[in-house]
């Protein structure tokens, strides 16, 4: 919700509605007619309350004279259209792919986070067209290895009628809520938030119709056990991973990555970080993703 200096919004139309993106436009960046030839590099947001392409904001601006930069708010997040429904995971699976389709002439690497980059590497096995490589934060279906997430307490409650609005905008939809999610979910250090961050999460969660991807995500039913799909991931890929991140435990990560070697190029868990380390520390992340980029250009060179 607030993009960097330089950025503009562009949309497309998915089959779900407009879908909005941020991209270099203008001053500081030094565009020119090269840079619409640049290789695609496409950020994707996880989801929470008041998810967004923010999300990414203070990572993607180091990558603009080597990449054309992508960073969509996804469908029911951020600027993007809010359709009033419950969601399911084939509406992802289908307007990532849309969202690639329209914006990537040629096969994109994909910078994903969390469920999204779950989704992402199922849509990676469903049109490896699509992709020439992922690196890929804390990815898990939230379901892995037998887990239901679907089947807990929380999960059940919020999928109460009446209550379940209730609790999303007395719970999540204020700045208290927003700080908390925050403080106990994504960071390992609550010191790393600054006042910025809560308001664009909180933006995000106050945009109409927003409870309904929201609520969605929180009551399972985008969940799913990505340990299923990631042994038919042929794309070459890196995973990064929180080490004090709250819903998936680096173990885990670690298992999920074991079950495919050939296309899971590298492993790389973060000390002292929590399932956003791009937000919490983004300096730190930008270096990773470069040495990620090189190691998988070089694997996919002849």
């Amino acid at each position: 919700m607030f993009e960097p200096n330089g950025f503009g919004q562009r949309s497309i139309v998915t089959s779900l509605g407009r879908m909005v993106y941020y991209t270099a436009e203008s001053s500081p960046w030094n565009l020119n007619e090269v840079s619409a030839e640049l290789p695609p590099l496409v950020f994707l947001h996880g989801f929470g309350g008041g998810s967004s392409a923010y999300e990414w904001s203070k990572v993607y601006p180091a990558f603009v004279d080597e990449y054309r930069i992508l960073a969509p708010d996804l469908i029911g997040w951020g600027r993007s259209e809010h359709p009033a429904k419950s969601y399911k995971i084939d509406d992802y699976l289908t307007t990532i792919t849309e969202f690639l389709e329209q914006t990537c002439s040629t096969p994109a690497t994909v910078i994903a986070s969390s469920l999204t980059a779950a989704f992402t590497i199922r849509v990676a096995i469903q049109r490896p067209d699509l992709f020439k490589s992922l690196i890929l934060v804390t990815p898990s279906g939230l379901s892995d290895f037998g887990e239901d997430y679907g089947r807990t307490l929380f999960s059940q409650i919020v999928k109460t009628p009446v209550l379940d609005r209730i609790l999303y905008f007395t719970g999540i939809a204020n700045s208290a809520g927003i700080q908390s999610f925050l403080q106990n979910r994504q960071f390992a250090e609550p010191d790393r938030i600054y006042p910025e961050i809560v308001e664009a999460y909180l933006k995000s969660a106050l945009q109409p119709n927003a409870e309904y991807a929201a609520l969605s995500f929180v009551g399972g039913d985008l969940c799913f056990d990505l340990s299923l799909h990631i042994t038919q991931l042929t794309i070459p890929t890196a995973i990064l991973w929180g080490e004090k991140s709250a819903f998936t435990s680096p173990e885990t990560g670690q298992r999920l990555a074991n079950l495919n070697p050939t296309a899971i190029k590298v492993f790389q868990k973060i000390d002292h970080v929590g399932l956003t380390p791009h937000l919490e520390l983004p300096g730190l992340t930008i270096g990773v993703i470069r040495q990620f980029l090189k190691l998988l250009e070089t694997l996919s060179t002849p």
